[in-house]
């Protein structure tokens, strides 16, 4: 048995021995990380004030609020995780959360004052994000791109 570096590696590692993580996996990882980071915390605080009587709407309401924010999270935790590891199916859901993300900075940046700081804060690091994942280096990594003809 061969240890050719272009052999069928563990876990699905598409052939290629990767020794290092490139610089753009690195900040792409970390940036969706803190994103999800960002959303499980607000759906932690919808939780705490309504736990502590501070929530003013429907109870049902608020608590599908929370839950929904927190499944939510679940999806950039993931994808940071697995750009982390530099898995191949990482870049779609990173790609998907920060086509959300885009807009809702957007959106946030309409309504003026520290508003528009956190939209344009939102909107970079999406851009940035999907800046780093299209990368040709990014890609390749992640064992994304043109395959190699088999062997007849």
């Amino acid at each position: 048995m061969s240890t050719d570096a272009s052999s069928p590696g563990p876990a699905g590692t598409s052939g290629v021995l990767r020794t290092s993580r490139p610089a753009r996996i690195t900040v792409a990882a970390a940036l969706v990380a803190l994103q999800g980071v960002v959303v499980a915390g607000l759906g932690v605080t919808m939780l705490v004030l309504l736990l502590s009587g501070r929530h003013a709407d429907d109870a049902l309401q608020a608590v599908t609020g929370a839950v929904t924010v927190l499944a939510l999270a679940v999806l950039p935790l993931a994808a940071a995780r697995g750009l982390w590891l530099r898995r191949r199916w990482s870049r779609g859901p990173a790609v998907i959360v920060q086509l959300m993300a885009v807009p809702a900075g957007w959106q946030m940046a309409q309504n003026g004052g520290v508003w528009l700081a956190l939209g344009a804060l939102v909107s970079l690091t999406a851009l940035t994000v999907l800046g780093c994942v299209v990368n040709p280096t990014a890609t390749e990594a992640l064992g994304i791109g043109p395959r190699e003809p088999r062997d007849a």
